[in-house]
């Protein structure tokens, strides 16, 4: 079994610990981060041959991706804490157990019913084991190479998020159309057995200095039904017809979000441990970096989700076309992640204005490129410069965001900010794809029999859905204003 690690404070810097053995249980650390963050953008090239497959319909769609999502979200904070008791090292195998379970179950899946509870549980179990990904390399590294560390996790994000749609698309060509999108889930099984035998052999196993608070589960619950509540008629409405079930579970949601504040108030002033700490909003620059968080993921996670339906069941291009639409913002998420360290101390929270501001042009100008495009005249060459400038902003602004964000409360409340900005992240990815969803296939009507009207009516849709898209991005823009100029540095 792995020999203890102890704790690094960044003073005594344990030279012994930081070197070989610590490198290469960063390395199963990255397995991890790299199956959750693939499964985030693989899928959605799939989206259009699963609904063929199974004969999904458009809410199962949005489902697929929003479900895992939000499932993904609402298991970090516990999850986090769950670890601090008890050790971060089981509770990373067992949510990585649970994942490449699920994702052998995706893949089996005879109906859409299936695929969507199974969807659900991988992404829960995504949210189980990731952030013991970032509390093991706090444990792990000293100080002085802990940035080190990190740099590597961030270049494991962009890699895994950029090349998502290339497999899919690869994987569907090599396959055929009516396997291929299972194969898109089974790719995490030999990655999967691969981590979970390192994870056992590797990962270090001490509990020196753990935390020994609790979990706040019906704050859990209340912000879990509150959620579900706002997502299933924004998801299911379109195709149900905006029925008054919709409109009242609307607002049940809300009232269940309101409940789910007093509770955390509540739980504060009893001088307990709350889901979401009360007192981190009474910093307004954090509770606008919260709502820029939200916002910025709502719009960009949704863009290659109406990308591959248009390109596919509108255009009726192959799921590989569909992927290598999203080479260029690939590229550009890979250069702009790459320098965003750099520039964000050379230029302070101007790196964000940039990033937010590229990803604005580009949406913009890809809801042009829809609305002045004839259907039959669409390429993929007519979105690479914009879509390569909005990657470009993405990779500046994904890394130093939460830097920023977390710079706005006092350093001793950094831990809890973090965990909170990973849900709202996560929470806004899943409100996004539900709003885009319910707007791309609320408009998409067919009208004549000539041979484009089924291109039409998608690159209409397409283009209200980007609108929605491109004008998050301008809402994003303007809330990074409320973030401070410069990130002092954070304590060892």
């Amino acid at each position: 079994m792995a020999e203890s690690f102890r704790p690094t404070d960044g003073k005594t810097a344990a030279a012994s610990i930081a070197p070989r053995r610590a490198w290469t249980a960063l390395i199963v650390l990255m397995l991890g981060m790299f199956m959750a963050l693939l499964d985030t953008t693989i899928v959605n090239v799939a989206l259009p041959t699963i609904r063929t497959s199974l004969d999904a319909s458009e809410a199962t769609l949005s489902w697929i991706i929003s479900g895992y999502a939000l499932a993904f979200g609402l298991a970090l904070i516990p999850a986090g804490r769950i670890g601090d008791r008890i050790g971060h090292k089981w509770v990373f195998f067992t949510g990585l157990a649970l994942f490449t379970t699920a994702s052998f179950f995706c893949g089996l899946a005879q109906n859409d019913t299936q695929l969507v509870v199974w969807r659900v549980i991988q992404g829960l179990a995504g949210g189980i084991f990731v952030p013991g990904v970032t509390a093991m390399i706090q444990l792990m590294f000293p100080f002085k190479v802990r940035g080190k560390a990190f740099a590597i996790m961030g270049a494991v994000i962009g890699v895994s998020t950029a090349i998502g749609p290339i497999l899919g698309g690869l994987i569907i060509e090599a396959f055929g159309v009516e396997n291929g999108w299972r194969l898109v889930f089974w790719v995490n099984l030999p990655i999967g057995v691969i981590a979970l035998i390192a994870a056992a052999i590797l990962l270090p196993s001490g509990s020196e200095g753990l935390s020994k608070t609790g979990n706040d589960w019906f704050g859990l619950l209340l912000l879990s039904a509150g959620l579900i509540a706002l997502l299933v008629p924004l998801i299911e409405g379109q195709d149900a017809g905006w029925p008054a079930w919709t409109y009242i579970t609307l607002v049940a949601g809300a009232l269940l979000i309101v409940a789910f504040a007093f509770w955390e108030l509540r739980v504060a002033k009893a001088d307990g441990v709350p889901l979401v700490p009360p007192h981190l909003f009474t910093h307004p620059a954090f509770t606008g970096g919260v709502i820029l968080a939200l916002v910025y993921f709502a719009a960009f996670t949704s863009i290659f989700f109406t990308i591959s339906i248009l390109w596919q069941a509108g255009l009726g291009h192959t799921a590989l076309e569909s992927g290598l639409v999203s080479v260029p913002f690939a590229i550009g998420s890979i250069i702009g992640a790459a320098f965003s360290d750099r520039l964000s101390r050379l230029l302070g929270r101007r790196v964000l204005v940039i990033g937010t501001g590229l990803l604005a042009i580009g949406l913009i100008w890809v809801w042009l490129v829809l609305q002045l495009t004839p259907a039959s005249d669409l390429t993929a060459w007519a979105f690479l410069v914009p879509l390569f400038l909005g990657g470009l902003g993405n990779g500046c602004f994904i890394a130093p965001n939460a830097q920023f964000i977390v710079a706005t409360v006092d350093r001793s409340e950094a831990g809890a900010a973090s965990g909170v900005i990973g849900v709202m992240q996560r929470v806004g990815s899943a409100i996004g794809i539900a709003v885009i969803g319910s707007v791309l296939f609320g408009t998409l009507t067919f009208t004549g029999t000539t041979p484009t009207a089924v291109a039409d009516a998608f690159a209409s849709s397409a283009a209200s859905a980007l609108a929605v898209s491109a004008g998050l991005s301008v809402v994003a823009f303007l809330l990074v204003f409320a973030l401070p100029k410069r990130v002092t540095q954070q304590g060892r």
